[in-house]
């Protein structure tokens, strides 16, 4: 599902009645964890965290104009999703999240390569996404992002 929204505000208040208190808390937790260094807005029609051009100013590689996508989540048919481009880029954050896992929460994990699938409203993680938030700084995520490129 996509939504035409100009701020996370506007977002969250277009999604179905009974996911918007998930989503305020989950965009709470995320900002209460947010390293320095990150900015909250639209990115892709979701709530996103990303580098902004004061600080990286060459951008996203697929499109210098928009700011270094870092997170971001979305209310899709399904589930709530989280997409975590550290998680993707980094193994270690990847083996630590699979790790802590199944201390949060009894479901299987639902995951792609950056998107973490939660079907069930009441049995979000929220503490560990909190952690996962604060895991990795600004400009750490410049170095990761920076050294895959080079790879390629």
């Amino acid at each position: 599902m996509q939504y035409n929204a100009t701020s996370p505000e506007d977002y969250i208040s277009q999604v179905p009645d009974e996911r918007q208190e998930t989503l305020k808390k989950l965009r709470k937790v995320i900002n209460d964890n947010l390293p320095k260094g990150f900015e909250e807005g639209m990115q892709y029609k979701m709530i996103g965290y990303y580098v902004p051009h004061s600080i990286y100013p060459n951008g996203y590689h697929c499109d210098p104009k928009t700011p270094l996508p870092f997170m971001s989540f979305a209310s899709q048919k399904n589930s709530v999703n989280l997409y975590h481009m550290g998680i993707y880029a980094k193994k270690e954050l990847l083996d630590w999240f699979v790790s802590e896992y199944p201390k949060h929460c009894k479901r299987k994990l639902d995951m792609g390569k950056s998107c973490i699938r939660f079907k069930k409203m009441d049995e979000i993680p929220f503490e560990l996404i909190g952690e996962l938030t604060k895991k990795m700084s600004s400009e750490e995520w410049i170095d990761v992002y920076e050294s895959a490129l080079k790879k390629k």
